[in-house]
């Protein structure tokens, strides 16, 4: 567990170009028809054998649901998953959070049946952002099964995400 905070504490030294979350964030105007919206629909209807090995885009009720519901258990941690997840917080304006994307989809294939790999989207879901705190993104919360959940903002590169993966929530034993 302190190798987990050394390599947060060392990564958050690192982190460069992370976006600001504020109020004043870049609001688009997003126009939808209606057949956009059956196929958002459909897309969150999906069982978790569709989705092996993707990203899932979580809606508040989503997260609810897969993730932890907050309203229900309003000053405790109770997990809601059945696996270990990362939760990206992200914003489609933030050039920091799209450098982070790729490397989300590779963690999703090459992680794929071990972990889940969640974005919430900062604009779309600000709910979701104030409960967690969010101010900075990107920002990734990561989710073990037992335990309380850590934060870290930030770009962080590939090789950082995997070693967190499985020290952290896979808790594979360190072999170097």
């Amino acid at each position: 567990m302190k190798n987990l905070y050394l390599i947060l504490f060392i990564v958050g030294l690192i982190i460069f170009g992370s976006c600001s979350n504020s109020t004043e964030t870049k609001a688009q105007e997003i126009k939808t028809t209606p057949s956009d919206k059956a196929a958002q629909e459909n897309n969150e209807k999906k069982t978790t054998d569709e989705n092996f090995g993707n990203i899932i885009h979580l809606t508040k009720a989503t997260f609810l649901e897969k993730i932890m519901n907050y309203e229900k258990n309003k000053e405790v941690w109770v997990y809601e998953g059945d696996k270990p997840c990362i939760i990206d917080f992200y914003a489609d304006w933030c050039k920091p959070c799209k450098l982070i994307a790729p490397i989300m989809e590779e963690l999703a294939a090459e992680y794929a049946g071990q972990i889940n790999i969640y974005k919430v989207n900062t604009q779309k879901e600000p709910e979701l952002a104030a409960v967690f705190g969010i101010r900075t993104i990107p920002s990734v919360l990561f989710c073990p099964m037992k335990g309380k959940p850590q934060m870290a903002q930030g770009v962080l590169p590939k090789e950082t995400f995997k070693q967190v993966i499985d020290s952290f929530l896979l808790k594979v034993p360190n072999t170097k």
